[in-house]
This record gives structure tokens, C-alpha cells and sequence, in this order.
């Protein structure tokens, strides 16, 4: 598990990269400053949760059932957040109407949430023998 986790987070943040590198860049021109704020918001949101599953697949301080459920809970919450945010900002760009699917967003970021609190919960329960 800690292997695809680590997998999972380096694909994240290396999209991130590409997502931001693109919405800085050729995204430009093609719209508004608020929607190229909220092209970088998903973006940001993306890396720090490539992040988060980076430090999770590196630890042994969360439980592997913990784990599990956080990196569950972290790609859908990146898919539906992220995702979203992606497809709000440049919706003038395609024939989507994206904003059908905007009530996605505020799903994505409970998910974002509850894989913190899930996380807070293990750290919470950690034997003081086990953290030193």
C-alpha cells in the first residue's frame, strides 16, 4: 500500500507542475485573471495533497487501515475538488458546461477534510512510547 501511495502522491505533483506550468502560461490569454486564480487554487490544492500522501506512504505512525481510507479519501477528494476547479475556470474554453457539475466541489473538499481528521484521529492515539 505505502508503494502505491507514494506512486499516487509523485503523479500528483508532478501534475501539479504540468497543471500550473499550463495555467500559467497557455492559459493566459485565453481567460480572465479570477478564472486563472481559480485554476492555480485547484492546482494548489493538488500539490499540497500530493504532499500529504508523500508523508503518508512514508510513515509508520498511521495505521494501514488509516492509511487506506486517507488515500481514498485524498484521490477522490483531488478528482472532485481539483477536478472541478479545473473544469469551472476554463469552461468558457470547451463545450462543457462545467457548471452542472460544480456541486462536485464542495464533496471533494469534505473528502480533503475528513482525510485530515482521519489522520489527526491516528496521531491523536499514538502511544507516547511509539512517538519517541
Amino acid at each position: 500500500m505505502n508503494r502505491t501511495i507514494l506512486i499516487t502522491g509523485t503523479v500528483l505533483g508532478a501534475l501539479s507542475i504540468i497543471f500550473g506550468a499550463f495555467g500559467a502560461h497557455a492559459l493566459k490569454e485565453l481567460i480572465s485573471i479570477e478564472f486563472q486564480q481559480t485554476f492555480e487554487t485547484g492546482v494548489r490544492y493538488q500539490m499540497y495533497h500530493a504532499l500529504l500522501l508523500l508523508f503518508l506512504g512514508s510513515t509508520s505512525l498511521v495505521k494501514l487501515k488509516t492509511k487506506k481510507t486517507i488515500y481514498y479519501l485524498v484521490v477522490i477528494g483531488v478528482l472532485f475538488f481539483s477536478g472541478s476547479i479545473y473544469g469551472l475556470a476554463t469552461n468558457e474554453l470547451t463545450s462543457l458546461n462545467f457548471k452542472s457539475i460544480g456541486f462536485i466541489t464542495p464533496i471533494g473538499g469534505l473528502l480533503l477534510i475528513l482525510a485530515w481528521g482521519f489522520m489527526f484521529v491516528d496521531f491523536i492515539n499514538i502511544s507516547s512510547k511509539k512517538a519517541t
